[in-house]
């Protein structure tokens, strides 16, 4: 059976769904009367003010106005050179529409011919003719997020032995939790193909700001430790206070990797990722430029350097999309 091109919902069938809502349908119900999918009629419903709130008209008319306003963007797209080039260029960035959208704002706030919804970047990329910077642009929208999933806790199920003389998470300064003082990082490994090889990911909390480690083969202890010192040796003291880190074997020898750096080593708990949760997230970005089994043996450290150059000239909802570059500048400049 082929499968049917997805069509937009009629006024005709709204019009079924407001009176099916009013005979206490469920969606379900609904979807199966109008050969729907449920999440299609869920979405409708959602849009437009719950079941309670379901009216034909205003669903109708909400509709068009979106469509109407996506088709305004894309022509806009389409004839603001100056938009279209800065559009391009942040797309195969690998920036997403919505960073690109209010990156715009930011940038070109005096300029209203320079401001596009990211609905309307969307669009304007799903409606190019097929070929390679297509299947580029899309490829560069995906953000692969595993749900988080209930993890093993306690000593009767830690498998992994334990580090000596570690200083636990719930030892941090509350300033760190609070991200009211930079100079506080989380770190981790990414491991390449076969886990023969490792990139070193280390991002300042407040700020985002992430350096890039290379660390090809060598991703033992005392390699770690000596790759770690040297990217921190450019820091300023300011910025310079604490790690907070997984309990991988990498990090066994941190009571020297504070005696070179003069940065606390804390642990997080075993299996709880989300209490390194902002260096999981800049993990997620970074497989965007190294996506699982990148061989880090043959990425040499100019590429390193490149997309760590990426990441930091990156807008961030979390910092009002602002870039982390730009923000730790400010930072070190005030205490300067």
């Amino acid at each position: 059976m082929q499968n049917k091109r997805y069509t937009r919902l009629a006024d005709q069938e709204r019009e079924s769904i407001s009176r099916g809502l009013a005979q206490h349908k469920s969606i379900r119900q609904l979807a199966r009367e109008l050969g729907r999918s449920p999440s299609t009629i869920s979405r409708e419903i959602r849009r437009s003010r719950g079941k309670s709130g379901y009216r034909a008209f205003s669903a109708s008319r909400r509709a068009k106005a979106a469509a109407s306003s996506r088709k305004r963007g894309k022509r806009k797209i389409e004839k603001q050179e100056g938009l279209l080039s800065y559009v391009m260029e942040k797309l195969q960035r690998e920036w997403s529409p919505q960073e690109i959208s209010k990156r715009l704002k930011i940038e070109y706030a005096w300029d209203m011919n320079m401001q596009v919804s990211h609905e309307a970047i969307y669009q304007y990329i799903y409606v190019l003719p097929r070929g390679e910077l297509k299947q580029l642009l899309i490829k560069g929208l995906s953000q692969e997020r595993k749900h988080r999933r209930p993890q093993k806790r306690g000593d009767a199920t830690e498998t992994r032995g334990k580090i000596a003389n570690m200083l636990s998470i719930e030892e941090r300064p509350a300033e760190v939790a609070e991200r009211s003082v930079p100079g506080h990082w989380e770190g981790d490994l990414i491991l390449g193909k076969y886990k023969h090889s490792a990139l070193g990911t280390l991002v300042e909390r407040t700020t985002r700001y992430t350096i890039l480690v290379s660390l090809g083969e060598h991703k033992d202890a005392a390699s770690v430790r000596e790759a770690y010192a040297e990217a921190f040796k450019s820091l300023p003291a300011e910025l310079k206070k604490s790690l907070t880190y997984d309990q991988g074997k990498e990090m066994s020898e941190h009571e020297q990797v504070t005696i070179d750096t003069g940065i606390q080593v804390y642990f997080a708990h075993p299996g709880s990722p989300w209490e390194r949760g902002t260096n999981e997230n800049t993990n997620g970005l970074i497989r965007q430029y190294f996506p699982k089994g990148t061989d880090f043996t043959q990425v040499s450290k100019e590429q390193i350097l490149e997309v760590q150059r990426k990441l930091n000239d990156r807008p961030r909802r979390a910092l009002g999309y602002l870039k982390p570059d730009e923000v730790i500048n400010q930072l070190v400049a005030l205490k300067t």
